[in-house]
């Protein structure tokens, strides 16, 4: 057995290898060793022949789930050995193989598992200069791929889809991705696979046999190269590990990462669009306020929404029609919640059935889901949006299905599946007379008792049951003359014999046997019944298809007539403007009609840029936030809180929204900014929409007013950038910038003050802030007294060295001088550099930078800038 054991992990390697003996799974070796520590069991050991004794740990089969969800968790992979032979019909050692291999990536466990969530498994493939991208989730069925050209793309789509487990080539880990943060951040394992995987020809075979067609044009792949071998390793690690026909997986839907707005990981956080920043739940975010879904298939639709906002205006305008006829048929909508509220998770079930590790009640559970889908499909009919319309035809009544379902499983039956009690009574006659055997066997003898007795005129014959002889017609001495030729002698007795006659034998065959082979036909007729379901994939998992959608734009709908949204005008025109616009999730926790509303408008010309001014906690964040969520709300395909809103289709959502040490990196406050603010600048397009908020904050007051006037420059350059901006800033100073760079206005949140106090009226006005107010501030958070005064002290003291009249000189046109320079010798001239450079350095040197005022340093660092220019 233990060289057998042997044998087996050899195979599986990098797996915890799960060996079944009798009731229980047992790991041996390096594997208990682990185990044991990972899931607190008892170590103990086992005599195989070794000089020592076998480091062996155990636990129930029947437990097992919760522990192999306990591994899984910690990013192990988990190999169930089972015994593939009846015990009593084995001869010698009882045959095991692997039957499955349980990843992250594609455990099946509803425990384990967020049902309003999907679980996917992603394989990366790395190939010079580009990536190959499948994604599945084989728990629905879902299947995706896609091709990318930067490791920043890349990322940005492990950042939509946040996978469970990754398989990729070795290439992988030399692309640039951050692997560590992958997995410490988002908690994500990484298993790189062998060479073979990625083989071009294993792989497009494998997707051509999978999916049944002779060419990959007619999957709609063929272009996407690097994607197919992506695919294809994908399908066979599933192969491998799930050793299953993966009869779920029907579809692969290819897509470019241009079909979606693009959201970067730190907009996906700063927006908070699915879980709150810091708490990550689900409350308080878009999300929470938008999931209103009744079913576990809406609520994964819903998210993929979210995560996945469209750029396409037609497909958006048409999911606007289909919210808004549900939002004024609100009877009709109300009616098919109804009808969704007890619809179990489809997609989940019907991957359970293909897997062949359905139960009884699942099935029952499909079934009663099956039976609400023509009743919705009738109040379909009444629909006319194009979306609501297509759902109605994607929805199959699968009344067959139901059918057989309902007629052959009883309506509650056990979880077990080999212990009978599942089939319903009529379904087959089999299971009947089984059934009645082993209930009315008693009866059945006692009546043949009686017949014999009168038969034989034997009145004392009697009908007795023996371990090793069976049942048989027991006859005294005294009546032997009696006894009837059909009589057959099975017993001798002292004083009696005992018979067995044809009639016997067969009422004792289907009494002895009637338990072990009821449990076995109503076993097997079950097993018929989940695979003629499981035939049904395609028609299940379209109508499941269908039912997400609708369950999503029926809460859509809910939403925006609970909290008064409205519908939004999507076009290209490249305009924002919106009308007493709300935050969506601040309104809601706020609860109490005390949110200030305020309007927001962006072009591509004369307003592309607003710099908004004015102190902490007045809500400028709040304000930029809500109109990056109202922009992204709008091309989900969603009603917006706001009064009236028209939004130019946004390609992508940059926001620069706080930071925070990255110390485990190496990297600080400022430089976790600045690399954001890099990756904004380097990819923003025109059509895009940057939420930048107190950039620069994070160093010197020059230096972060330098560069927070460089980044307006840059992004107002339509050349570089040209980007709709929303730019919230302490420096006030910066509103010197409008009528100077094209493109910037300022605004800012209107304050009233009283004496010392202020008062946050929330309100956007036009102008700027000429003070931040933050000592007013410092006095509303609570800081001493003492420490207040102090600084009103500084503050006037420090007035004088202002540097708003050297902002004004920096944006004061300049005349152009034309320099002529006399021919010199060139050595002459490299000597005099170096004679000015060697005075400026011993300048800078001599400088006492510690004393030095703000004033004093910007006068000091404008000399030395004027000599340098001097020196020609």
């Amino acid at each position: 057995m233990m060289r057998e054991y042997c044998k087996t992990k050899e195979e599986y390697k990098d797996c915890v290898l799960f060996y079944r003996l009798g009731d229980f799974y047992e790991m041996f070796f390096d594997d208990a060793i682990m185990v044991s520590k990972e899931l607190e069991l008892t170590l103990t050991g086992k005599d195989c022949g070794l000089e020592e004794r076998a480091p062996m740990c155990g636990i129930p089969f029947h437990a097992a789930e919760t522990y192999i969800n306990r591994l899984i968790e910690r990013g192990h992979k988990v190999a169930i050995c089972e015994q593939v032979e009846d015990p009593k019909l084995a001869k010698g050692l009882v045959k095991r193989a692997v039957i499955r291999i349980v990843t992250p990536g594609t455990t099946l466990d509803a425990q384990a598992l967020d049902e309003t969530k999907n679980n996917y498994l992603m394989s990366i493939v790395s190939i010079e200069d580009h990536f190959g991208c499948a994604i599945a989730d084989v728990t629905t069925g879902d299947c995706f791929l896609t091709e990318v050209d930067k490791p920043q793309k890349l990322l940005d789509e492990i950042n939509k889809f946040v996978p469970a487990e990754i398989i990729c080539n070795d290439a992988f880990y030399m692309s640039g991705i951050d692997t560590d943060d992958l997995k410490n951040r988002l908690g994500i394992c990484i298993f790189s696979l062998d060479s073979w995987y990625f083989d071009d020809e294993s792989c497009k075979r494998v997707l051509k046999d999978h999916f049944h067609v002779n060419t990959l044009d007619g999957l709609g792949i063929a272009d996407y190269e690097s994607g197919v071998i992506a695919a294809g390793s994908l399908f066979l690690y599933l192969k491998e590990t799930q050793k299953t026909a993966l009869s779920q997986m029907t579809s692969i839907h290819p897509y470019t990462a241009e079909k979606y707005m693009l959201i970067d990981s730190s907009s996906r956080r700063n927006l908070e669009l699915v879980e709150t920043l810091r708490e990550k739940q689900k409350r308080g975010s878009l999300l929470w306020v938008l999931d209103k879904t009744r079913t576990a298939m809406g609520a994964r639709t819903l998210r993929s929404y979210v995560e996945q906002p469209l750029i396409d205006v037609d497909e958006i305008n048409n999911r606007l029609m289909a919210v808004e006829e549900l939002k004024e048929k609100p009877m009709l909508r109300d009616e098919i919640r109804e009808y969704l509220n007890p619809i179990y998770d489809l997609e989940r079930l019907i991957s359970r059935i293909s897997y062949k590790s359905a139960n009884p009640r699942d099935l029952v559970a499909f079934a009663s889901s099956l039976e609400m889908i023509p009743y919705i499909r009738q109040i379909l009919k009444d629909f006319d949006a194009p979306i609501i319309k297509r759902i109605y035809e994607d929805m199959d009544d699968l009344e067959d299905v139901t059918g057989l379902i309902k007629s052959a499983i009883i309506e509650d039956p056990p979880l077990a599946q080999k212990e009978g009690g599942i089939i319903r009574e009529g379904y087959n006659p089999d299971v009947d007379k089984f059934r009645t055997a082993r209930t009315d066997g008693k009866k059945w003898l006692g009546e043949l008792e009686a017949r014999e007795r009168e038969r034989t005129g034997i009145k004392s014959l009697k009908i007795k049951y023996n371990r090793v002889f069976g049942y048989s017609l027991e006859v005294t001495n005294t009546f032997k003359e009696l006894v009837p030729e059909n009589y057959i002698r099975k017993q001798t007795l002292v004083n009696a014999e005992r018979y067995i006659t044809q009639e016997l034998k067969d009422l004792e065959d289907v009494i002895l046997g009637a338990e072990d082979k009821l449990y076995a036909l109503e076993y097997q007729l079950f097993s018929d019944v989940r695979d003629k379901v499981g035939n049904e994939v395609v028609r299940i998992q379209r109508t499941a298809k269908a039912v997400a959608a609708l369950d999503v734009f029926a809460s859509l709908a809910l939403v925006a007539e609970r909290n008064n949204y409205v519908r939004p005008k999507v076009s290209e025109n490249g305009i924002i403007d919106i009308k007493n616009g709300r935050h969506p999730v601040v309104e809601r926790v706020i609860e109490n009609d005390m949110f200030i509303a305020n309007d927001t408008f962006l072009d591509n010309h004369k307003k592309r840029i607003s710099i908004i001014t004015g102190p902490n906690m007045a809500g400028k964040s709040t304000y930029m936030r809500q109109t990056a969520l109202i922009v992204l709300m709008a091309q989900i395909g969603c009603f917006v809180p706001a009064q009236k809103a028209s939004i130019g289709i946004v390609d992508r959502i940059f926001t620069r929204v706080g930071a925070s040490d990255d110390l485990a990196s190496g990297q600080s406050t400022f430089m976790v900014e600045m690399t954001e603010v890099a990756n904004i600048l380097r990819n923003a397009t025109s059509k895009s929409l940057l939420i930048l908020d107190e950039i620069g904050r994070g160093t010197s007051t020059f230096d972060g007013l330098a560069i927070a006037w460089a980044v307006i420059e840059h992004i107002s350059n339509t050349k570089l950038c040209g980007a709709k901006t929303l730019f919230a800033t302490h420096y006030h100073e910066l509103t010197e910038l409008e009528g100077k760079i094209s493109g910037v206005n300022n605004y800012c949140i209107a304050v009233k003050e009283k004496g010392d106090d202020i008062v946050f009226l929330r309100k956007i006005v036009k102008g700027g802030a000429d003070k931040s107010y933050g000592i007013q501030v410092a006095k509303l958070a609570g800081v001493p007294e003492p420490v207040i005064q102090r600084a009103k002290e500084l503050v006037e003291e420090l007035s004088d060295a202002d540097i708003t009249a050297a902002v004004k000189d920096l944006t004061a046109p300049k005349k152009k001088q034309k320099v002529v320079y006399d021919q010199v010798d060139m050595a002459q001239m490299s000597l005099f550099d170096t004679v000015q450079d060697n005075d400026i350095i011993e300048e800078l040197k001599s400088i006492d930078i510690g004393n030095l005022t703000p004033m004093e340093a910007l006068n000091t660092l404008y000399n030395l800038q004027n000599k340098i220019k001097n020196r020609w």
